[in-house]
């Protein structure tokens, strides 16, 4: 099953342009958003998340950099990207750890840990808060 998802995962080659760059990262979230149904039957997380959150979800991790335009640094995020993907396809994460890093919201991690912020120093809140993300 993971064999069949992961044929076509491939470290690309160095893209020539910013054009062939944004194709290949279109390729890749096409290629993701494929696999989401054999995603959450492996993990699961039809009661936690539906299709349509997990997916949305993914394309705001895609969208956190879209202001990136050297090409170098696109091939090195879908090289990041797609060695996370092969994590996660052939199960090298347990399912807590794909419900904390994709279906919690980032948010209520810090809106908890804001709660637990009192009584302490100033100094600890800052470097808490500058490492939640």
């Amino acid at each position: 099953m993971a064999s069949v998802m992961l044929k076509n995962v491939r470290v690309p080659a160095n893209s020539a342009n910013l054009e062939e760059a944004r194709s290949r990262t279109f390729d890749f979230f096409k290629m993701v958003c494929r696999s989401i149904p054999k995603i959450m039957d492996i993990y699961n997380l039809d009661d936690v998340v539906t299709v349509s959150q997990l997916r949305s979800i993914i394309a705001s991790e895609f969208r956190k950099n879209s202001h990136v335009t050297n090409t170098k640094v696109i091939d090195m995020l879908l090289f990041k990207g797609m060695e996370e993907f092969r994590n996660v396809v052939e199960h090298s994460k347990q399912r807590h750890h794909i419900i904390g890093q994709y279906v919690l919201a980032r948010e209520h991690l810090v809106q908890d840990a804001g709660a637990k912020d009192q009584g302490m120093s100033e100094f600890l809140k800052n470097f808490y808060s500058s490492n939640y993300f």
